[in-house]
């Protein structure tokens, strides 16, 4: 057990205390809740059921050109082994010129940490491992030498900007240890975790040499509880903390789950990124699907510069549900 809280410390201030280097940012989502082996690969299987299948898709920047589209899918399974297995796909694409990020990961996590009263404190430590791949469409590129003075651009005329790669992939892997508190009928259940991403540091397909050449590390830190307001109500706040290189990504926020038959439950709540957005959610609960709806209103500067700055993110979930692994004391999470 010593071992195992030097990991949780070592993890989490490695998070906070990570060197600067060049930034390369991954995509994100708001609702990164919905979207968990992507925030922690530890998180594989926490769920009060058999399996989880999930759909995220991300729209920025609408004002842009072929803007920022994100869409990830995502299934796992509850073994009732101590391991559980995931998979995760998100792809992202951006710009006239085709750019295109794809990254698919398979997860296992370890789930049989079991300590206090009723074994009902649980430590999940996880691992991933799979690639990323990016590319651009070179063809649509245009450099400032294809321009003439007097005839304007001309895509025949030869150009010394010539890529080295358009298309690339590169193996990738990372970790990350989750605590929960799964004791059943208590009124405020706690959970966080703290995962790294890209350990193996794939390169930079478009980038030659130096350290710019290597993608950075992906910290993240994140934590919440679930607070049962009454038999009907709870609330679920929640914080998130991530470093990229030189980025940085801080959300707190919560929502409230409100139970208003026995297959539906209605969700809203909104969470706040600093520095950036604020994105009220809203969401509905049927016998285990769950559909989310937000939206991010940009509140930084370039709101101010760029019109309709701004991101809507709708996301479907499913679990099958299984009352017997409530009852055995699982994940305590809201809608996870």
């Amino acid at each position: 057990m010593k071992k195992l809280y030097s990991l949780l410390a070592t993890l989490a201030f490695t998070a906070l205390l990570a060197p600067a280097a060049k930034c390369q940012v991954d995509p994100h989502t708001s609702q990164y809740y919905m979207y968990p082996l992507y925030l922690n690969p530890a998180m594989a299987g926490l769920i009060n059921g058999d399996y989880r299948v999930a759909a995220t898709y991300r729209n920025q920047w609408a004002s842009i050109t072929d803007a920022f589209s994100t869409t990830g899918l995502t299934a796992d399974i509850n073994t009732d082994k101590n391991m559980n297995f995931g998979v995760n796909i998100l792809n992202q694409s951006a710009g006239d010129a085709g750019y295109n990020y794809l990254t698919g990961y398979a997860s296992l996590a370890y789930t049989g940490l079991r300590f206090g009263k009723g074994e009902y404190q649980r430590i999940s430590l996880g691992m991933q491992v799979g690639f990323i791949n990016r590319r651009v469409n070179a063809s649509k590129f245009k450099f400032g030498d294809q321009w003439n003075p007097i005839t304007g651009y001309n895509p025949g005329n030869a150009t010394g900007d010539v890529l080295k790669t358009s298309n690339v992939s590169s193996f990738d892997a990372g970790a990350g240890a989750f605590y929960y508190d799964a004791t059943p009928d208590k009124k405020v259940n706690f959970y966080g975790g703290v995962a790294v991403f890209h350990l193996t540091k794939p390169k930079d397909p478009f980038l030659v040499s130096g350290d710019g050449a290597v993608i950075p590390m992906r910290y993240s830190v994140h934590a919440g509880a679930n607070v049962k307001l009454s038999s009907s109500v709870s609330m679920v706040p929640n914080v998130l903390y991530m470093k990229q290189g030189t980025a940085e990504e801080k959300m707190a926020g919560a929502y409230f789950q409100l139970k208003a038959s026995d297959q539906v439950d209605v969700l809203a709540g909104a969470n706040y990124r600093f520095d950036d957005a604020v994105t009220p959610f809203a969401g509905i609960t049927y016998n285990g699907l769950t559909l989310g709806l937000s939206y991010d209103a940009n509140t930084s500067k370039l709101g101010n510069q760029v019109k309709n700055a701004n991101s809507f993110e709708f996301t479907l979930s499913f679990i099958k549900k299984n009352p017997a692994k409530v009852e055995k004391g699982y994940l305590q999470c809201g809608r996870l």
